[in-house]
């Protein structure tokens, strides 16, 4: 029996408790010196923890996009040789969907930020096709724990149009990722901001690796509107409104938002990390972003 290992339980906070600590949603087995190890704290002063809640007026929204899933993006989903344990996460993540709402087309060149052990990007990687292109990036700090799962899933043949990438979270792709179509970044977002990557660089590059009307999408639990970041290390959450900030001030336009992974019942006060989740995994409101390089 494997063990699910959540960034949210298992990450130690900066300085502060010492729990154990592992990249979020990766099915991976504890390693025996996980409570040894810890994140890249950012420096003093250099943080951008701060401002916990989001001022000033609600920016314009976009429509939000109801997705139906054409036969062939489902066809991708129900493939016979996707791992079974993919599939059991599959009713909590709406990877049709997911795959409906960025409408990738074979041939296409993508990215991924922050890949863990390769659900999403198996699913990217069979979208785009073998005429297609996907990075997969990972920090050093996942592949402590992400090495064994990733590397097997590089193996698989479906997994041949896809580049390993290795690289810090601040400059995550390679020179070769230009004029990208999409880049993703899947229920990360809010772990990025505890870890301390410099988000602003970070966006910037996936910006700087885009074409023209090239989209970002960001997928994240949703935290209560005003919370800004201050749940980002306990219930694992992040305020909508500050992610459409903190991505537009790259230069982004917010165009669109997805509704097809809302709850409206959840109360959003709970830890929706896969282990603390319980039966409730799979069921958090989360938020799903389209931003477009001008």
């Amino acid at each position: 029996m494997r063990t699910l290992l959540p960034l949210a339980l298992l990450l130690a906070a900066c300085g502060g408790s010492h729990a154990p600590s592992v990249p979020p949603l990766l099915d991976l087995p504890i390693p025996p010196d996980a409570r040894t190890m810890g994140p890249r704290c950012p420096k003093p002063g250099s943080e951008q923890l701060a401002a916990p809640t989001v001022k000033g007026p609600a920016p314009m929204r976009p429509p939000v996009t109801h997705v139906p899933v054409p036969s062939a993006v489902q066809a991708i989903v129900d493939a016979a040789d996707r791992d079974p344990e993919d599939k059991k996460l599959d009713a909590g993540r709406h990877p049709g969907e997911v795959l409906a709402f960025l409408g990738l087309k074979p041939g296409d060149r993508v990215a991924e930020v922050g890949a863990g052990g390769g659900y999403t990007t198996e699913l990217l990687a069979r979208a785009v096709g073998p005429r297609g292109k996907l990075w997969g990036v990972n920090s050093a700090f996942i592949m402590k724990f992400a090495e064994k799962p990733w590397g097997e899933r590089l193996k698989k043949p479906v997994m041949r149009n896809v580049v390993r990438v290795d690289k810090e979270f601040d400059a995550p792709l390679p020179p070769d990722a230009k004029n990208l179509d999409a880049v993703v970044i899947s229920l990360l977002y809010h772990d990025i901001v505890w870890m301390g990557v410099d988000r602003d660089k970070m966006n910037r590059a996936v910006l700087d690796s885009l074409r023209h009307g090239g989209q970002y999408v960001v997928i994240d639990h949703s935290g209560l509107e005003g919370s800004g970041t201050e749940d980002v290390k306990t219930t694992h959450r992040i305020d909508e409104l500050f992610v459409i900030r903190d991505v537009e001030r790259a230069g982004f336009h917010h165009v669109g938002s997805g509704d097809f992974l809302r709850n409206q019942a959840d109360t959003r006060d709970w830890n929706d990390s896969p282990r603390e989740a319980g039966e409730r995994r799979g069921t958090s409101d989360r938020f799903v972003l389209r931003f477009i390089k001008p």
